[in-house]
């Protein structure tokens, strides 16, 4: 089992979020609903020692594989043993990473050696743990594969749906949802030999209890049953536990065991919030340091998910994503970011911020902004309004656009999780398996270098790891000569050190006077009495320099660039 590290370097919670499957793929074919032998595919072994230690020198501490758990596709390996998919239930040549069909194995894509591929994986945690990184990886506990198999499980694992109970729709023990009397039919038209059968239909993973999905359902998933009868609602008996929470909580176990740090749980919110109790419960009662992370969407259920499901984040796309979006965007003023955190007080710090992920369109696409510089006033804000963690998806501090039409992905602004796919700017940051960035333009290696700075210094500054956050919104709101509808600003603050934050989100280069409220620099330790000087962090500003008195009245003066965000660290000096 490999060794993990208690002494991660690390400070503030920093994700790179990398789609295995794409990430170290050099192959630049790209042709449309191309095979694995035409585009090529990423292995763990792309994922070097080399690659990793480039992305701990960004400030990031730790690394979620997407995709790693084998999953259904079209490519067939059944030559080692390893049974074919249908086109009928698999979306894309090379299959959606979120229908699983077999929770205790390696997406034999991800191989070079297929036959050796979990301890390719292995090695790609010791790798990962040596670069000072931790791993997390997806669990994905809603809904898995039409055809699931495992051919890898531990001796004694049964697999899921072989002692169910298919002639009723619901039975506590049982695995899956079923439609007796009726066939599944799948909306995919494929002309194959390996039509899908089954009979009787079981539910589909988003929670459609039909036999027909749309081809807008998750047809190729199954729903798993958790002990919840939703066809006709009896209550919900959860004493003793039902057969699907047993099987899981072996599954996260078995990762566990062979060193992985965390996991980002898809679609947490179907599965009820009493079963996420018990296992991490169960799970921290052997392993204390596990990290849970939760996909969420009902915002309702935040507070539920975390004091009562035990997670340690959620995703907060409801509301810091989607508004953030629309700031960035001109469509609601700067100043809605004091909406953000109002709306989830007291929760922030166990929220996960971010503005991409391998669901949302790219920052640099036509569908959002065009331009990743756009984005940096959202991202320092980010990753400096408070302790919580942020995210950031491969190739986004590189302008990735993905605007690509790589096959069942469309072109949509995403980069495909579905289709065999190489990425550019992604090759070019490579550079032949040395990430020295020499292959890339001039336009990437500066943004790269932008996103560097931000997350080494989240990870440098104690303000910004473990400071208290005051906002300036209000001081300023009636403030004439600071424009809230393009400008956000906030002060971090410790007992050793204070930090002013001012963000442009506007397309033009903006003038201010900001006013720095006497209750600001009291909560900060500091005297409106002292003159201030304060560099800027992110070096986008030049140095301001302020004496207290007149930013309490009417506030110093400054300008700040485009699209841009500055950190300033304030000194103050007591001037006689």
């Amino acid at each position: 089992m490999p060794e993990k590290q208690n002494d991660m370097d690390y400070r503030r919670m920093v994700i790179y979020q990398i789609f295995t499957r794409l990430f170290g793929n050099a192959n630049q074919t790209n042709k449309l609903n191309g095979t694995i032998e035409e585009n090529g595919c990423g292995k763990m072994n792309d994922i070097t020692s080399e690659a990793l230690a480039a992305i701990k020198k960004m400030g990031v501490p730790h690394v979620w594989f997407t995709g790693i758990i084998e999953h259904a596709q079209q490519t067939d390996y059944s030559k080692y043993g390893i049974s074919k998919d249908s086109p009928d239930v698999v979306k894309g040549k090379a299959g959606s990473p979120y229908a699983i069909k077999d929770y205790y194995d390696i997406d034999p894509d991800l191989a070079e050696d297929v036959p050796n591929r979990m301890a390719e994986f292995e090695a790609l945690i010791k790798r990962t743990h040596n670069a000072g990184l931790k791993v997390i990886i997806d669990f994905v506990p809603n809904h898995l594969a039409r055809y699931y198999k495992s051919d890898a499980a531990p001796e004694g694992i049964v697999d899921f749906g072989i002692n169910d109970n298919n002639i009723v729709n619901f039975d506590k023990n049982n695995n899956f949802y079923y439609l007796p009397d009726s066939n599944f039919v799948s909306p995919a038209k494929n002309d194959n030999k390996e039509s899908w059968f089954e009979s009787p239909a079981k539910a589909t993973g988003n929670n459609c209890f039909k036999e027909n999905p749309s081809i807008y359902d998750w047809y190729e998933t199954v729903k798993l049953n958790y002990g919840i009868d939703y066809v006709t609602n009896t209550p919900s008996d959860f004493t003793p536990e039902p057969d699907t929470w047993l099987k899981m909580r072996d599954i996260i176990m078995y990762w566990t065991k062979k060193g992985v740090d965390g996991f980002r749980c898809d679609m947490a919110e179907m599965v009820p919030v009493e079963f996420w109790q018990w296992l991490t419960g169960e799970v921290r009662s052997k392993f204390p340091e596990i990290c849970f992370i939760a996909e969420i969407y009902d915002t309702n259920l935040y507070n539920e998910y975390i004091f009562k499901g035990g997670f340690d984040y959620l995703y907060d796309k409801m509301f810091f994503y989607d508004m953030m979006r629309n700031i960035l965007e001109g469509k609601s003023p700067a100043s809605d970011i004091t909406k953000i955190w109002q709306f989830t007080d007291k929760l922030h710090h166990f929220l996960l911020y971010f503005l991409e992920n391998h669901d949302e369109q790219r920052i640099a696409s036509d569908f959002f902004l065009g331009d990743g510089w756009k984005a940096i006033p959202g991202m320092v804000v980010a990753a400096t309004m408070f302790n919580n963690p942020v995210m950031f998806y491969f190739g986004q501090e590189l302008g990735e656009k993905g605007m690509d039409n790589e096959g069942f992905s469309g072109l949509d602004g995403r980069t495909t999780i579905f289709d065999y796919w190489g990425l550019k700017l992604m090759n070019q940051w490579r550079s032949k398996g040395n990430y020295n960035g020499k292959m890339l333009d001039k336009n990437s290696l500066d943004l790269q270098e932008i996103y560097s700075r931000l997350f080494n210094i989240t990870q440098e500054n104690e303000a910004l790891y473990k400071g208290r956050f005051y906002d300036l919104m209000w001081a300023n709101e009636n403030n004439p000569n600071f424009d809230s509808e393009k400008l956000y600003s906030f002060l971090r603050y410790t007992n050793e050190q204070t930090l002013l934050i001012i963000a442009n989100f506007s397309g033009e280069d903006v003038s201010y006077k900001l006013k720095l409220p006497s209750h600001a620099l009291q909560s900060a330790g500091l005297n409106n009495d002292h003159f201030f000087s304060g560099a800027d962090l992110m070096k986008f500003s030049k140095t301001i320099q302020f004496p207290g008195e007149l930013a309490t009245n009417g506030g110093f003066g400054g300008k700040i660039k485009k699209h841009c965000a500055s950190v300033f660290e304030l000194k103050s000096f007591f001037v006689q």
